[in-house]
């Protein structure tokens, strides 16, 4: 299983000088499934380059997973270019809703007046699905979603193909109300389940310890309290994601290293996300910590 970042910022995107290593482009992931469909988890502004290169790569069937419907997470959805293919089969999976089914509630941001084109005028075979809570074979991969601690219905993914496992969980709240995650009992734990012993965690990790004080109940986590979470789940590799558009490059590089030191003397150091990052899953190597902008 193969994971690629194409975008790994939170709440808006970022460009501009101070982001060049770790990118500007809002939450989207590319996963590469065994029949050669794709998944793809998030549809931020990270999603507008995929697609170019889903189109010429002739991708047919596609799988987007929405972990929810803020707009850092869906407003690259209307710039995707095999939405508009017609020969373009593409899955929407999002969370349920027991008000408003996933399309209406996607229309609301792809028509009149916020964008020209209506997401039903679409020309592509556009399905929609609500999250697989109780798992479904995506092309040859088993995929599994979950409610998690945020603001509005929100859910993280947990992906395996063979051996592999992989867990997405973007936007994240699991110490809300000052639980101590490492002695708490487990299934209290929100997200628990989906990073459950995975290889690679894809996490929230939006503030540092002096600013979560100041956002509790924001739906996001601090540093001490995503470590302290892959720690619990028996991770066995950490890649911090969803970062704080305010954060520059060298903010990521000193929060990778309070990370690191958080981490103790376990195997597999966590990992910065950065646009264009490779993630092997299931067989995949330890990148030089020295390196400004880390590969697996």
């Amino acid at each position: 299983m193969l994971a690629r970042v194409w975008g790994c910022r939170g709440s808006i995107a970022s460009p501009g000088p101070a982001t060049v290593r770790y990118g500007g482009n809002t939450s989207c992931v590319e996963l590469r499934l065994p029949d050669n469909s794709v998944a793809i988890l998030d549809a931020g502004t990270g999603i507008r380059t995929l697609g170019a290169q889903l189109v010429a790569d002739d991708v047919r069937v596609i799988h987007i997973m929405l972990s929810h419907l803020h707009l850092d997470h869906l407003q690259g959805l209307a710039f995707f270019a095999p939405l508009y293919r017609s020969e373009v089969e593409l899955h929407l999976w999002g969370p349920p809703s027991p008000i408003r089914t996933l399309a209406d509630r996607v229309a609301a941001y792809m028509s009149d007046p916020l964008f020209p084109v209506n997401l039903a005028d679409v020309p592509c075979q556009l399905i929609p699905h609500d999250a697989p809570m109780d798992g479904v074979e995506m092309g040859g991969s088993m995929v599994w979603a979950a409610p998690v601690t945020h603001q509005g219905p929100t859910v993280g993914y947990r992906v395996e193909e063979g051996d592999a496992t992989f867990a997405y969980i973007p936007d994240h709240e699991p110490a809300l109300g000052d639980i101590q995650l490492t002695t708490a009992d487990r299934a209290w734990i929100s997200g628990i389940e989906l990073a459950d012993g995975v290889d690679v965690l894809l996490h929230d990790a939006q503030y540092t310890s002096e600013e979560y004080a100041d956002h509790v109940g924001w739906g996001h986590s601090s540093i001490e309290h995503v470590v302290e979470f892959a720690i619990t789940a028996d991770v066995k590799q950490l890649v911090l994601f969803h970062h704080d558009p305010a954060h520059a490059d060298d903010d990521l590089e000193s929060i990778r290293t309070r990370a690191i030191g958080l981490w103790g003397d376990r195997p597999n150091p966590p990992l910065v996300a950065h646009e264009g990052m490779e993630i092997p899953v299931g067989s995949f190597t330890i990148p030089d910590p020295t390196t400004s902008a880390q590969t697996i």
